[in-house]
């Protein structure tokens, strides 16, 4: 961010645009209402209300009329309409930076990563409430912490609003601003588009690992890497928690500061000797995946930064891990039919988290579905790693993308079949597979098109893999 740091406080007195309608922007629409402030205008670029305005449809020009823009984090901080929009001297802001100056850093553990953050936000948040902290958790995650509301209201529209009709109101009374807000600690999910909103660091940095993604939103892998890491050492961050056995943070260690503090893989036992180093504690929190033992170590680590002592102590942290479960869509069992595992994974947007889910059955057969929103990432390293596996394996495919990932697949001898949709791929899989295997969704791509969402995604799969069970 090069303009001046605002916080939603400082917008009162301005012209105020709102650029998408998504669950954040009604969370931004909700959070404004809050501050008696009246949007000039909300624009989206595919709008489903009256009361919104299209991109195509003049709302870029009435953005232009703002004293500051409120975008939504899908918005391209790179593209043509914010360079147009700052060029005319208006002020485009995200709601993950206004957020953090006005609740400030201090108390903040910010977490990104091309893989992994979800999973480290939601350890991080069980292990300090067990600990007795009150905080929030959410983020990119899926809450906004700038919502004012615990349940989020419904929007509807308002009467009366002279300059755009139609604007949404809340339609309970429930406002609860970040002042009156009973969090202590805020763990929040920090996504490569959110990073670029921010003028502060939140105290403490956390990073999961590094890997090209979302190409088409940040126009190239260095400029992914640069917005990505660009949540780390600006004003108010205390110390950078980073994965250390990655490579490509490791060659950016300059951009991690202050530190970072590497968290590495224990390579023994806690008695010293040879062999997995997974602590007794991180076992209890009922993870699959070498990866997810990392994360569990960046969670405590971030903990332990901020000035939680018991996360440094791995008796505390055995208690605190008791009754946490994982996220839903991360590798999570649909369920076992006729001696086939069925594994939602449809929370793996990239090929590095969708790698790393099938290292977790490295020594059973599998079969992968894949496929999804074509943001033009490299599918080599994927079919590489296929290749290599010691089991038999077989990918089914589904677009966009799946084509793309079919061909690689295929140049390096693997085998694998291209399916209308994710029902297709089911069936495809379960005929494929023997008593002993896995049926993998782990897509290496977003949902944007075919789905709202990845969970709308896995609960297409998980309708899939119960229509074998009825059909017998």
């Amino acid at each position: 961010m090069t303009s001046n740091p605002l916080r939603w406080s400082d917008l009162r007195g301005h012209r105020v645009g709102v650029w998408g309608v998504g669950s954040e922007g009604r969370a931004t629409l909700r959070r404004l209402q809050a501050g008696d402030i009246d949007p000039f205008v909300v624009v989206d670029d595919n709008p489903s209300e009256p009361w919104v305005l299209g991109l195509s449809e003049g709302g870029l020009d009435a953005l232009l009329h703002c004293d500051v823009v409120i975008k939504s984090p899908g918005v391209s901080r790179h593209g043509e309409g914010v360079r147009s929009l700052e060029a005319k001297g208006v002020t485009v802001v995200g709601g993950m930076g206004l957020w953090l100056e006005e609740v400030g850093p201090s108390n903040v553990i910010g977490i990104t990563g091309t893989k992994g953050k979800s999973t480290t936000t939601s350890v991080a948040g069980h292990l300090a409430s067990a600990f007795g902290r009150t905080c929030f958790v959410g983020g990119n995650l899926g809450v906004v912490p700038w919502d004012t509301s615990d349940s989020p209201a419904e929007l509807e529209p308002s009467a009366g609003h002279t300059t755009s009709p139609g604007l949404p109101v809340a339609r309970n009374g429930a406002i609860a601003t970040e002042g009156s807000a009973p969090h202590r600690l805020w763990i929040v999910e920090v996504s490569s588009f959110q990073a670029t909103d921010l003028w502060s660091s939140p105290a403490v940095v956390a990073v999961t690992s590094l890997h090209p993604d979302h190409l088409d939103w940040h126009g190239s892998i260095e400029t992914y890497y640069r917005d990505k890491l660009s949540i780390c050492g600006r004003r108010g961050g205390r110390i950078v928690v980073a994965n250390g056995d990655d490579d490509r943070l490791v060659e950016r260690r300059e951009w991690l500061r202050p530190g970072p503090r590497w968290v590495h893989y224990p390579s023994v036992t806690a008695d010293g000797l040879p062999g997995s180093g997974s602590p007794a504690w991180v076992e209890a929190l009922g993870l699959r995946g070498r990866h997810n033992v990392l994360n569990a170590l960046i969670a405590a680590a971030c903990l332990e930064e901020i000035g939680i002592e018991e996360a440094a102590d791995p008796d505390r942290l055995a208690e605190a891990a008791t009754g946490f479960r994982g996220l839903p869509h991360r590798l999570e069992t649909v369920r076992v039919h006729n001696g086939v595992e069925y594994i939602d994974d449809s929370l793996s947007t990239n090929v590095l988290p969708t790698i790393a889910a099938t290292e977790v059955f490295a020594d059973r057969p599998l079969a992968l579905i894949a496929g999804g929103f074509d943001r033009d990432i490299d599918y080599a390293p994927l079919a590489e790693h296929l290749a290599g596996r010691s089991q038999a394996s077989v990918v089914f495919t589904v677009p966009d993308s799946g084509d793309r990932i079919l061909r690689e697949v295929l140049s390096r001898g693997g085998t694998g079949e291209a399916c209308r949709d994710i029902g297709e791929a089911v069936f495809k899989a379960s005929q494929w597979a023997k008593p002993g295997a896995v049926v993998l969704l782990s897509p290496a791509a977003a949902s944007f098109g075919r789905f709202s969402n990845y969970k709308q995604r896995g609960e297409a799969f998980r309708s899939a893999v119960e229509e074998l069970g009825s059909s017998g």
